[in-house]
């Protein structure tokens, strides 16, 4: 009988972390300011809240051979901060001028004798809805004429920047 009673009371303590948690998230409109992706590292070119980049930066994702993006020490814009990245990088700006950067790393897995590569979902539209979770950012969004074929991708959220 004392076992079901902490089994109940275990039970229960599970089910409340997952409300409260549940509490905390928050689904957003937001709309993509910049995009990259690359399989090394980069530096992340993070725009200000008009979606205009910073005088002087490189996308790194398109121009990896450029001198900027091989040299870290290059790369950084006054005022805004130095992100060193790997994988599929967006830039959001939430509804309240914030702006938030998130990443997704590309996964490998091991089938039999190959190597599998999973690059992560990067949105191609402009407005996403964004579930803001913790450090998570479930995004998802539309991209069908139809408007009824949705993809979504789970990403880390690095920063959250205030409006400059």
């Amino acid at each position: 009988m004392r076992l079901f009673r902490w089994l109940a009371i275990g039970l229960t303590i599970v089910w409340l972390v997952f409300c409260v948690r549940a509490l905390f998230a928050q689904k957003v409109d937001a709309t993509v300011l910049y995009r990259q992706d690359s399989d090394t590292s980069y530096t992340a070119v993070i725009p200000l809240a008009d979606g205009s980049t910073p005088e002087g930066t490189v996308d790194c994702a398109a121009d990896v051979a450029n001198d900027v993006c091989s040299n870290p020490s290059l790369t950084g814009v006054p005022g805004r901060p130095f992100l060193s990245v790997t994988g599929t990088t967006l830039s959001l700006l939430l509804p309240d001028g914030r702006i938030a950067v998130v990443n997704c790393l590309n996964r490998y897995s091991f089938k039999g004798n190959a190597l599998n590569r999973r690059s992560c979902a990067m949105p191609l539209v402009t407005h996403v809805e964004a579930d803001l979770n913790g450090s998570n950012a479930k995004l998802r969004w539309i991209f069908s004429p139809d408007d009824k074929k949705a993809e979504s991708e789970t990403y880390r959220i690095v920063a959250l920047l205030d409006r400059h």
